[in-house]
């Protein structure tokens, strides 16, 4: 059954096309080891909240906006091998992300429902 990596930042406003080419480039190389398809999505309408919410997760500031993304696989073993050689891949260790990864929050999460 598919695996999905979901993942959430905060990334400033302004940076948002150099966010993208970021994303655009990762992509390749996650596809490259093994991801189905990996999907960006540039937070439009996306409330505070006031105990939990996306921004607050990720601890916002006033001139960012929540990002979120998510990675499907195969399985979790094609997951795991996959994601092992892009940690391991110098085009990915070796570039300046765009936001703060300390702020980011990930997970992976098993399909139980597609409708």
């Amino acid at each position: 059954m598919d695996y999905v990596d979901g993942f959430v930042a905060a990334v400033a406003s302004n940076k948002k096309e150099e966010y993208r080419q970021h994303a655009e480039a990762a992509a390749v190389v996650f596809k490259e080891h093994g991801a189905i398809s990996v999907v960006e999505c540039w937070g439009d309408d996306v409330p505070p909240g006031k105990l939990t919410s996306f921004p607050l997760a990720v601890k916002c500031q006033p001139e960012e906006v929540a990002v979120f993304s998510w990675i499907r696989w195969a399985n979790k073993a094609a997951r795991d091998q996959g994601m092992k050689r892009v940690m391991e891949d110098s085009r990915l260790r070796n570039c300046e992300i765009p936001f703060d990864g300390n702020r980011m929050i990930y997970g992976g999460f098993q399909i139980i429902l597609e409708a």
